[in-house]
C-alpha cells in the first residue's frame, strides 16, 4: 500500500501487530463508516523472537487489507531505539503533514514494553512538531483535531468506549495474519505472544471494557482533551 491521499484518521503503531491487537476494532469500524485509514508502523519488529523482518511486513499488508484502510506505510526505524534520533520525530511530522489526518491515534503512555513508551513520546512530538511553521521538515504545516491514545499491553481508566462488537470478527482475522508472532509452528521461540492465553487475554479486555458499555466487544481511548457533551442526558 502507497501514501496517495488524505486520511481522516492516521494511527501509528511501535511494530506490525501493535495496531491490531489496540485497536483493530475501531479500525475496522471506522472504514466500515466510510471514514479513510491510513496506518504508519514505526518498525518492523526486526528484533522480535520470530519473524523475518520481511515476513512482518507481508503480514502487516495483509492484515492492512483485511482491515480495508486506504494505505499502510512503515518508517523502519530502528526495533528498540525508537526515537533515538531527532530524524524520527521529523519523519512522523513530515507523514502528519503529507496527509492531514483529522484524528492521530498512538499508543498509551503507560506500557510494560518500553518500545510502546517511545513510540507515545516520539508519535506526540512529531504531531506537535508539524504544526510549527518553522520546523525543518517537509511539507506544509498541518495539525490534526486532537489525539488519542490506545491501549496494547497495559490498561488504565478509559476517557470513552468504542463498541466494536460488530467489527470484532475483523479484528480476529487481521490478527489471524501475524502467524510468525502467534502461532508455535515449528522451531518458534515461545513467547508471550504465542502463548495458548495470549488471544483470550486481549479478547477479556475488549469483553470487559465492551461489560462496563453494555456491549459484547470495546475498545477503550484516552485523550487529554476534554470530551464535550451537549447535555447531561446519556443519549
Amino acid at each position: 500500500m502507497v501514501v496517495t491521499s488524505q486520511v481522516d484518521v492516521l494511527a501509528f503503531g511501535p511494530h506490525p501487530d501493535d495496531l491490531e491487537i489496540g485497536l483493530g476494532g475501531t479500525l475496522a469500524k471506522h472504514v466500515a463508516q466510510g471514514h479513510v485509514v491510513g496506518l504508519c508502523d514505526l518498525t518492523r519488529g526486526e528484533l522480535a523472537s520470530n519473524g523475518t523482518p520481511e515476513a512482518r511486513l507481508a503480514e502487516a499488508e495483509n492484515a492492512g487489507r483485511v482491515i480495508g484502510v486506504a494505505w499502510r506505510r512503515n518508517l523502519m526505524l530502528p526495533d528498540r531505539a525508537i526515537g533515538s534520533s531527532p530524524d524520527h520525530a521529523r519523519q512522523v511530522a513530515e507523514l502528519v503533514r503529507a496527509c492531514r489526518p483529522r484524528v492521530v491515534a498512538l499508543p498509551y503512555w503507560h506500557d510494560r514494553h518500553p518500545d510502546h513508551l517511545a513510540a507515545a513520546t516520539l508519535v506526540r512530538d512529531g504531531v506537535f512538531n508539524a504544526k510549527l511553521r518553522k520546523y525543518d521538515a517537509q511539507g506544509e504545516p498541518w495539525q490534526p483535531d486532537w489525539i488519542c491514545y490506545y491501549f496494547i499491553n497495559d490498561t488504565g481508566p478509559a476517557s470513552f468506549l468504542i463498541d466494536v462488537s460488530d467489527y470484532y470478527e475483523v479484528k480476529r482475522k487481521a490478527l489471524a495474519c501475524y502467524t510468525s508472532q502467534f502461532s508455535r509452528a515449528t522451531g518458534a521461540a515461545q513467547t508471550r505472544l504465542n502463548s495458548p492465553g495470549f488471544s483470550q487475554l486481549i479478547e477479556s479486555r475488549d469483553a470487559h471494557f465492551g461489560a462496563l458499555a453494555g456491549v459484547r466487544f470495546a475498545e477503550g481511548i484516552v485523550t487529554t482533551d476534554p470530551v464535550v457533551r451537549d447535555t447531561l442526558l446519556k443519549s
